[in-house]
């Protein structure tokens, strides 16, 4: 777990990701290996339609993982200011941009946080999912309050 945790680390500020959609299928392509994602179409379909019309446009090509925190998850995803190849690269702004589609209405579920789960990022607003996604470390109740009235928000 911990050889997981350093790999990440040095993709916050070394690596940049390239994602490839196909089908319900992600490959977030790293430096030391592909990481292959499955979507869950028929639980967030308008979440999933969005990373993969993102993905398969080349969005997520070089875009950084600007979030990391221990223990919980690595965040990425922002493609107006995380992409490290873009000019409008800045890191101390990554993470507070996203795509030029519209946010997206939120499409919370029953899925658990559990150790590689991918989720969309939003700010407080629940209908604020834009293009950012963040991967579970470990099973995470941090989101356990959604799960009263809401659901989580797993893609």
């Amino acid at each position: 777990m911990n050889k997981i945790f350093i790999k990440i680390l040095i993709l916050f500020f070394l690596i940049t990701n390239q994602s490839i959609a196909e089908e319900n299928i992600m490959i977030l392509k790293l430096k030391d290996g592909d990481v292959k994602i499955e979507l869950f179409e028929d639980v967030a379909p308008n979440h999933v339609k969005r990373i993969k019309e993102l993905a398969n446009s080349g969005k997520y090509d070089n875009v950084v993982f600007h979030r990391v925190i221990d223990g919980f998850m690595a965040q990425t995803g922002d493609v107006k200011f995380g992409n490290s190849e873009s000019k409008d690269f800045d890191l101390r702004r990554a993470g507070m941009g996203g795509s030029d589609f519209p946010d997206l209405e939120q499409e919370f579920n029953s899925l658990p946080h559990d150790r590689g789960t991918l989720s969309m990022a939003r700010a407080q607003d629940p209908n604020s999912a834009n293009s950012q996604f963040f991967i579970c470390f470990f099973r995470s109740t941090i989101y356990s309050f959604w799960k009263s009235d809401r659901g989580n928000g797993i893609c």
